[in-house]
């Protein structure tokens, strides 16, 4: 079948599977935004109010599904809006193909409207990207991103298409039948790109020698981050953790990867961690860790994290062991893998694991780590971030599906919602990206038409993305969003409180916009609450009529997220 270039790139992604894009029209994609239009029937594309937002909402579908997101741009400022998102999914590893378009081949390289190297500005943060320069190659480049995004450990491509691409004639031959000329080194590289993700990368004297540390193990910790829930490993978590009988903390990538409810749950870990998995992790003697980067966020000083304990650490990317922490055994591979294998081992061996069965110590040491919790304002004000997120994550039950900006709500949102299952949390961690929030909610419930979804937010980061209740609106997509108004960007005040003594250079927020009529000038039933009635009010209308909704919660201006570890210190020793 001979189809245009655009033609092709539509066929392609329906046969890998896509069923929405998000994205924003432009002149270098016009034949492929016209192919859109004749194909609405098979896929969906939903417009937004600005292309960074596009990335963030493919972003939101993939992080609540494991699928692919997929996000379209044009050329030039179209497509430079596009980066943001893209380093937000990469530092997050979070699968997506961007698409954009470019100038067609005889303007390249020569500045002209609306040209930009998109190739070269997203190179840092992508995985892979390809310049499409030929229509018989488009195919097998989609199918290969695909491939790419997914393989390993997972995260952002971008496919950079020239426009006369787009609009030139090509023959498509559906997945598996492809022979010939260019397209065939595509084929083959992705199919090597899929042998090599399925290839076993440790041995059995990898496992041995792991089991072996965990069996001589007096006071074991699993510290475990997104990579547990990106290899579908949440099951093999829980397992193992129960069947070596040692606490656990997880990222703030993980949450929900270990219901939060569970008894061998210490909370999340790191700057504004629990002292419970603070405390554990530089009290113990085996620091397990699965899935998770060491970031600064999580160890604050390296150089004596984990001080006591040799270091056991499963990743699927080699990079990452040894990278931040010296790990005393490393093995690379699918955490699912390895713990089925791990699993296997100790189950074969039989017996006790180690002394470990006799030091109800630990464990008792745990217990009265959770008893020590910071210092709460909960009764003091008249709406305190704790009591919002406990009765909205009541009302919403554990279908819920809570996004976040970034800030302080952000942490009282990890610290106090019910995480019960993974894919259900969804924030940026590593770029810390504010205006993630409203856009990975219209992912997410595009995503997931049939449960809750949240979006938690501050005034600051609500700033930055409000243009999309238009896109809200305009696609009926119900999410609920509710403002932590506190008048300022809280978290960058709470530095300024602690270490600047007081000195709040451009933080205070002071000026327009009323959240309440911006809201209802899109469309948006909007509240405002000031005091716990005032927002359990709120809530039960907000949450029924399937409709959109905003609640501007006003908040304390100098309520702090504690427990906090001051940059420089020692994870362990936190403010409370």
């Amino acid at each position: 079948m001979e189809y245009s270039g655009a033609r092709i790139l539509i066929e392609t992604l329906i046969e890998q599977g896509v069923d929405t894009v998000f994205g924003y029209p432009g002149g270098s994609v016009l034949f492929i935004y016209d192919e859109l239009y004749k194909h609405s029937d098979r896929i969906r594309h939903i417009l937004v109010s600005h292309e960074q937002h596009a990335a963030h909402a493919a972003d939101g579908y993939a992080r609540s599904t494991g699928k692919t997101g997929v996000c379209i741009a044009t050329s030039g400022p179209g497509a430079t809006n596009l980066v943001t998102g893209i380093a937000t999914a990469y530092m997050d590893s979070v699968p997506l193909v961007a698409i954009t378009g470019n100038v067609a081949t005889n303007l390249l390289g020569k500045d002209s409207f609306q040209e930009v190297d998109i190739a070269g500005i997203t190179m840092p943060v992508v995985k892979h990207n390809w310049i499409v320069k030929d229509t018989a190659e488009l195919a097998e480049v989609v199918r290969e991103a695909f491939i790419v995004a997914n393989s390993g450990r997972p995260g952002p491509v971008l496919i950079d298409i020239l426009k006369d691409i787009t609009s030139n004639t090509a023959e498509w031959t559906p997945a598996g039948a492809s022979t010939g000329n260019g397209a065939e080194g595509a084929a083959g590289r992705a199919r090597r790109l899929l042998e090599r993700s399925a290839r076993r990368t440790f041995s059995g004297a990898d496992i041995e020698r792991a089991v072996m540390m965990i069996r001589e193990a007096k006071h074991p910790f699993i510290y475990a981050g997104g990579g547990v829930v990106s290899s579908d490993a949440c099951d093999e978590l829980k397992n193992f953790a129960e069947r070596v009988n040692a606490p656990v903390a997880l990222t703030l990538m993980a949450l929900g990867a270990l219901d939060s409810g569970h008894p061998l749950y210490t909370g999340m870990i790191g700057m504004h961690g629990t002292v419970a998995s603070n405390k554990a992790v530089q009290k113990s003697d085996l620091l397990i860790t699965i899935g998770a980067r060491f970031s600064d966020r999580v160890t604050s000083r390296t150089d004596i994290f984990a001080k006591n304990a040799k270091v056991l650490q499963f990743d699927i990317d080699p990079a990452e062991i040894n990278k931040n922490v010296r790990a005393s055994f490393g093995i690379t591979g699918n955490v699912k893998l390895i713990l089925r294998q791990i699993m296997e081992a100790l189950s074969a061996g039989g017996g006790p694991l180690g002394a470990r069965e006799t030091a109800d110590s630990w464990h008792e040491d745990i217990a009265l780590w959770k008893t020590q919790i910071p210092k709460s304002h909960h009764r003091e004000t008249k709406l305190h971030p704790r009591f919002i997120i406990e009765e909205t994550g009541k009302r919403l039950g554990p279908e819920s599906i809570a996004v976040t900006d970034v800030g302080q709500h952000q942490m009282w949102v990890a610290q106090f919602y019910p995480h019960k299952r993974p894919r259900a949390f969804l924030s940026s961690g590593g770029l810390g990206t504010m205006g993630f929030g409203l856009g990975a909610a219209i992912g997410a419930k595009t995503a997931n038409p049939d449960r809750p979804v949240v979006l938690m937010t501050g005034d600051g980061s609500f700033r930055m993305n409000c243009a999309e209740l238009s896109t809200v609106v305009a696609y009926n997509i119900p999410v609920l969003v509710i403002v932590f108004n506190n008048g300022t960007l809280g978290m960058v005040r709470q530095w300024q409180n602690l270490f600047y003594d007081g000195r709040y250079s451009e933080t205070t927020l002071d000026r327009p916009p009323d959240f309440v009529k911006l809201a209802e000038a899109y469309g948006v039933r909007a509240y405002r609450a000031t005091d716990e009635n005032g927002f359990t009010t709120a809530l039960e209308a907000a949450v029924t009529g399937g409709k959109s909704a905003l609640i501007d919660s006003v908040i304390d201006i100098d309520e702090m997220v504690l427990p906090m570890v001051p940059g420089g210190s020692p994870v362990d020793e936190q403010l409370l």
